[in-house]
């Protein structure tokens, strides 16, 4: 059984997402504000869904501090629809949006879309080798002469995108497309961003050259 995560203020929300996700046969925490999620993360949530505007420590700083060590989808729940704000959102580590007030439905379909992506890295071990770093797409891990080089998720499915077909030039709307769905909120400036951060990472251990911009198509990752 799976087990969800929901963090929100407003207690109508809680219970109305703890009610629908147990009817269809998910484990369920909540927490009521940031400090509550910081503690509830201990049980390893499969997914998480995180509201964004709560009193003291909102959604975007709770993201920012559990994203590098927690790997499951955080589904951003918000009223807050401008492009800045999903930028945010994503340049945190969320992996999704929905807007207040949502779909039931819809949310139901989304968080078994990202559990069933989840479960099929599971089960597929792969290791591929590119010059001096390592990545590991079951693990979820990349490593540099052995040491390890942490991204947030979304950014190391964008690496995972484009190694695993190295040579082959994506434009940012194909990589939102793939990565975020097509009904997603957001756009290719989304894209531009995460692109941006990890560039600034293998920067940081003399391998940027593998992730090629091809100017005016897109980018490809480069052996």
């Amino acid at each position: 059984m799976y087990r969800i995560l929901i963090v929100d203020d407003e207690e109508d929300v809680v219970s109305l997402l703890k009610d629908y996700l147990e009817l269809n046969q998910y484990e369920t925490l909540s927490a009521g504000n940031g400090t509550e999620a910081l503690e509830k993360i201990k049980w390893n949530p499969d997914l998480i869904l995180l509201d964004i505007n709560m009193p003291g420590m909102d959604g975007l700083s709770v993201c920012r501090q559990i994203r590098d060590y927690v790997n499951c989808p955080i589904i951003f729940l918000t009223a807050r629809i401008e492009d800045a704000d999903k930028i945010k959102g994503f340049a945190a580590g969320g992996d999704d949006y929905m807007v207040k007030p949502f779909s039931i439905d819809e949310l139901g379909a989304r968080v078994a879309a990202h559990i069933r992506r989840e479960r099929r890295s599971a089960r597929q071990a792969n290791v591929r080798y590119f010059g001096k770093i390592a990545i590991d797409y079951t693990a979820k891990t990349v490593t540099v002469d052995g040491r390890a080089l942490e991204f947030p998720k979304k950014e190391f499915e964008i690496l995972e995108l484009l190694s695993e077909n190295a040579g082959q030039v994506f434009d940012k709307e194909r990589i939102y497309e793939l990565l975020w769905g097509y009904d997603a909120e957001g756009g290719s400036s989304v894209v531009a961003e995460h692109i941006r951060r990890i560039r600034v990472r293998l920067r940081e251990v003399e391998a940027e050259r593998h992730l090629e911009t091809v100017w005016g198509l897109g980018y490809k990752w480069v052996r």
